[in-house]
């Protein structure tokens, strides 16, 4: 019956979207439930984007063994998946003799976790790798990478969408009712049944947990911001640089991250909220991530900050403790068919597709599971943009079809036909952050100033817009209120 499925998913971050794929792959009905109007619209989009290698985290934990896992299997994903992936590797620096106790720590904690590759490295060294680069040692982890975290999540959701996965997207869960034969569920007025329920949720996570009776577990926003410099300055950074960390934090430090677009992000700070979504900047922590900015870059200048964004890490751990806690994913015994996930913040993004092998198994064990002969593996289209081809790749496409021939974004490159193929995508999506996050247009140095115009006039003469139906990223965010004047006959 329509709405009745195997398994039901509740939100649609990398973690969420990467169950649904993995278990697209089998003969088991997936439905994918999502508050928000697009898929990777909370923790999932704003990150630092960091494939991590596997030293932070202490041995035995899930954390540590997912992440690991997640890392030697994220390079296949993304050739299959058609994301831009780069091991750029990390330095992490120590500034003074306390600093180099935990670089040792940090180095044998990964060689527990089974992280390939690490050295200490003198300013020698150092030098080598990253020139100009601060500190008096720093621990070299050759396999840490960097990736867009949105161009994945949206990747996995529509490779799952491709092999029969439903998405109910702008519907926020406001019932769970555990029945006979499994859940019903409640969203936005409508009603699903599943057999099995998966609680993938990220900051909403404990919210899911308590409609179920389930009150051990609690979440603790915790806002990064983040300021992003122009690509005057790629190629500054060969390696992804991080402070050593310190006890007690509740993230990795302020540090430079290279993105696999040119960018470099500073940040992220740290600062526990109520709102779980509260994603504003603030002027305090702008003013700190500068300084510290022209510290590690002083070749900075005013006008290569171009945005500054903020995201929200879904803590376990209290403000007046910090750290961090293991990942908890469970299938409960008491709710027969719940599969829980609380508390999965950095480094989700990495353990992304084990997380999803090892939840495959629990689901497992509730439905049987049979492997799809007609799964669809891989993605079609390009793996990066059009201005990043060869000049025969481009006339080619641009003979196949003029609308590669029109730029539209012209900070970033992006054509028409890359801006068609965003709003036309697989789930359905036409908000201007869903165009922006599948296109990269608008995220250049005039932030839309020169394509958003241009934007609009696609929707309206290709689409039909009318002025009410530009929504930035949600239902009360409206783009226009109406026009200054009306056109006359």
């Amino acid at each position: 019956m329509e709405n009745q499925y195997d398994v039901i998913i509740v939100g649609a971050g990398v973690v969420g979207n990467a169950i649904a794929r993995e278990l697209s792959k089998t003969s088991v009905s997936v439905a994918v439930i999502e508050k928000e109007l697009d898929v990777s619209m909370g923790t999932s989009s704003r990150n630092s984007g960091v494939i991590h290698s596997g030293i932070h985290y202490k041995p035995g934990t899930l954390r540590a063994s997912l992440n690991v896992l997640g890392n030697s299997m994220m390079a296949d994903l993304c050739r299959d998946l058609k994301v831009k992936i780069d091991y750029i590797g990390k330095l992490t620096v120590a500034r003074d003799e306390e600093e180099i106790k935990s670089l040792y720590m940090i180095k044998e904690q990964g060689e527990a976790n089974g992280v390939p590759g690490l050295e200490i490295l003198d300013p020698n060294a150092m030098e080598k790798i990253q020139p100009r680069v601060g500190g008096i040692k720093a621990l070299h982890s050759p396999s840490t990478g960097i990736i867009c975290p949105y161009s994945l999540t949206i990747a996995l959701a529509e490779n799952a969408h491709a092999n029969g996965c439903h998405f109910f997207l702008g519907h926020g869960v406001t019932a769970i009712r555990k029945i006979q034969d499994g859940f019903e569920i409640e969203a936005s007025g409508k009603k699903l049944t599943a057999k099995v329920l998966i609680n993938s949720a990220g900051l909403y996570s404990a919210d899911v947990c308590r409609m179920l009776g389930i009150h051990e577990y609690n979440i603790y926003p915790c806002r990064g911001e983040y300021l992003i410099l122009d690509k005057r300055l790629k190629g500054t950074l060969n390696v992804l640089v991080y402070p050593a960390p310190h006890h007690g934090k509740a993230g990795l430090g302020i540090h430079l991250t290279n993105t696999v677009s040119g960018n470099i992000l500073i940040g992220p700070s740290n600062e526990y909220l109520e709102d779980p979504e509260d994603y504003a900047c603030t002027a305090d922590i702008m003013a700190q991530l500068r300084k510290e900015g022209h510290a590690l870059l002083p070749e900075l200048k005013t006008t290569d900050f171009i945005r500054s964004f903020s995201g929200l890490r879904p803590k376990q751990t209290r403000p007046e403790v910090g750290g961090f806690k293991d990942f908890v994913i469970e299938d409960r015994e008491d709710i027969k068919g719940f599969i829980n996930l609380v508390g999965i913040e950095s480094p989700g993004l990495t353990s992304s597709p084990a997380i999803a092998l090892m939840v495959r198994d629990m689901v497992g064990k509730h439905l049987p599971l049979t492997l799809k002969n007609d799964f669809i593996g891989t993605r079609s289209g390009m793996t990066g943009h059009f201005h990043e081809l060869s000049n025969e790749e481009k006339a080619d496409l641009v003979a196949g079809n003029p609308d590669y021939g029109e730029v539209v974004c012209r900070c970033e490159q992006i054509t028409k036909k890359e801006v068609l193929d965003a709003v036309e995508n697989p789930l359905g999506v036409r908000t201007i952050n869903s165009i922006k996050y599948r296109s990269r247009a608008m995220m250049g140095r005039c932030q839309g100033g020169f394509c958003l115009p241009r934007i609009v006039q696609i929707l309206e003469k290709e689409f039909g817009y009318r002025p009410e139906d530009y929504l930035l990223k949600n239902r009360i965010s409206p783009l226009f209120l109406g026009k200054m004047r009306q056109d006359t006959p």
